[in-house]
């Protein structure tokens, strides 16, 4: 019998989807004074070239920039980096309403960061404690706290994984023998139909299909009056990739405020469905007590 409530998920990306533009554009490339394009297309031409992961040669960028400015970076002053990051309307406020009205449901939430950026630029961010777990791509620090070596590097098809790490409930990223596990869908703690994510772009492609086919609810989001958001997320739209492209607006009311909402209810009214039927369905002599 089904008793006890379900638990919610929803992931995020975070560039373009909780924050206008990449992260490393706020703070840190004006700091090195270095434009974003100049930046970006330094890692495009170096990964290209060496045939390597863009997001790993980032990260190597990122303190090479820092070098050559002789501006020193450790894990205080790129969690610093994240705090002025300026959020989309309503975000700030966005997580505590969800949660009040999923438990006015019988529900609970859990949300959950999954993203290319960098990890402690995310943790300096005003909304990191709102996460239930984040996993973003971070240095490895050495005893001063000085970043030495990329210790994990988030991509377009490993974002997947954290997917059902929260499927399975395994949230220590060195376990890989867990993961790859066989579990009975039954004994996963949060199942897929249970799972809302929210992204932006291409590398949340391989995110919004493993949800939408597994029976959760995918959805892309877009900034308005910016060239080829809408766009990319109306064409994931219209190619079955996601369920819904709406505005990257969290306030009250607001399109993807109505529909993450809804899905909550769908999800509350299915499990008490669950139960009913569950306690009503007839059961063989053996099963009685």
């Amino acid at each position: 019998m089904k008793t006890k409530k379900p638990v919610i998920a929803i992931s995020y990306d975070f560039d373009g989807t909780l924050a206008p533009g990449n992260m490393q554009e706020h703070q840190f490339l004006p700091k090195m004074r270095t434009k974003p394009s100049t930046f970006w297309r330094s890692v495009k031409q170096l990964a290209q070239t060496n045939q390597a992961d863009e997001v790993l040669v980032y990260m190597k960028l990122m303190l090479e920039k820092a070098k050559d400015n002789k501006q020193p970076v450790d894990r205080k002053s790129f969690r610093s980096f994240g705090n002025s990051i300026k959020l989309f309307d309503g975000v700030e406020e966005w997580f505590d309403r969800i949660n009040k009205y999923a438990k006015e449901k019988d529900t609970s939430v859990r949300h959950y960061l999954i993203s290319s950026g960098n990890d402690e630029i995310i943790r300096g961010t005003k909304i990191a404690k709102q996460f239930h777990a984040i996993y973003a791509s971070k240095y490895l620090f050495d005893e001063n706290e000085i970043p030495e070596w990329p210790a994990l590097a988030v991509n377009y098809t490993t974002k997947t994984q954290y997917l059902f790490r929260i499927n399975k409930g395994i949230e220590d990223i060195s376990n890989n023998n867990a993961v790859n596990r066989f579990t009975p869908k039954e004994e996963r703690p949060i199942p897929f139909e249970n799972m809302i994510f929210i992204g932006d772009g291409s590398t949340d492609v391989p995110c919004f299909r493993l949800i939408k086919d597994q029976g959760g609810l995918s959805i892309a989001v877009f900034r308005k009056n910016v060239k080829n958001s809408k766009s990319n997320a109306i064409q994931y739209y219209t190619q079955g990739r996601v369920h819904a492209a709406i505005p990257a607006d969290y306030t009250e009311g607001s399109n993807l405020d109505e529909v993450v909402k809804a899905r909550i209810d769908y999800i509350s009214k299915k499990h008490v469905l669950e139960t009913k039927i569950s306690s009503k369905t007839a059961k063989t002599p053996g099963e009685q007590k």
